[in-house]
This record gives C-alpha cells, sequence and structure tokens, in this order.
C-alpha cells in the first residue's frame, strides 16, 4: 500500500505538478513572473536548495567545537605545567575560591569569570572552594 502510494506519487502526481509550473525559458523571463506563479515555484526551489546544500555540506569546513579548545589561553604560558599550592592552614578567611576556568582576572583567585565562560560555551566548570574549618 505505501510503496503503491510513492509510486503513484512519482509516476503521476509529480510530473503533472511539473507540467504546470510556470518555468520561465530564459533568466529574464523571471522578472515577469507574478507573486502567485512565484509562489507556485517555492516548493520546488526550496527542494533544489536542499539537495544543493546537502550535495555540498560534505565539502564545506567542519566548525571546531568549544571541547576541543585550549582551556588556559594567557595565564602562565611559559611554565610546562601550571601549578599553584597553598597550605590551608594559611588561609585567611574561612572560604577561598580558586580559578579552574583560567578567565579569572586575579588568577589563581576567582572573579566569577566563569559565569560568562559558561553561558558562552555551555560549559558547567565552576570556582575550587576550600574552606578552613574553625575549631
Amino acid at each position: 500500500m505505501v510503496l503503491e502510494t510513492i509510486s503513484r506519487i512519482i509516476k503521476i502526481q509529480l510530473p503533472l505538478y511539473l507540467k504546470k509550473l510556470p518555468l520561465p525559458e530564459t533568466i529574464g523571463d523571471f522578472a515577469r513572473l507574478t507573486v502567485s506563479e512565484w509562489l507556485r515555484l517555492l516548493p520546488l526551489l526550496g527542494i533544489l536548495a536542499l539537495l544543493g546544500y546537502l550535495t555540498i555540506r560534505p565539502f564545506l569546513p567542519k566548525k571546531k567545537k568549544q571541547k576541543d579548545s585550549i582551556i588556559n589561553l594567557k595565564i602562565q604560558k611559559e611554565n610546562p605545567r601550571v601549578v599553584n599550592e597553598i597550605d590551608i592552614e594559611d588561609l585567611k578567611s574561612t572560604n577561598v575560591c580558586y580559578c579552574r576556568c583560567w578567565r579569572s582576572k586575579t588568577f589563581p583567585v576567582c572573579d566569577r569569570s566563569h559565569i560568562k565562560h559558561n553561558e558562552l560555551t555551555g560549559d558547567n566548570v565552576g570556582p575550587l572552594v576550600l574552606k578552613k574549618k574553625i575549631l
């Protein structure tokens, strides 16, 4: 039943549709088409545009995903590895937040730059929060 319907569309209805289309013989004739003739051409033009896009799509440059990009853009780039050590006993306040998004202007201390980074990239990075136990 489904194949019969598809066959009928391809063999009978599609040729009838194409015969009724106001296809101009020259480029200049496109300018003389009426609004109703343009509206009748829209489905065919849409399908041709989609087929053209699907044909060239494999050859278009791929967009680099944010996941593949470098996280640390500018902090201590001269070092092979960035390591910051802080003794917990040296904490002056009860809570200290350290940056993990590498966007902080006060690195290694968090300045909440991760909020903007998360909005732009869809990431979910947040600070490392160290809490000093009060005895």
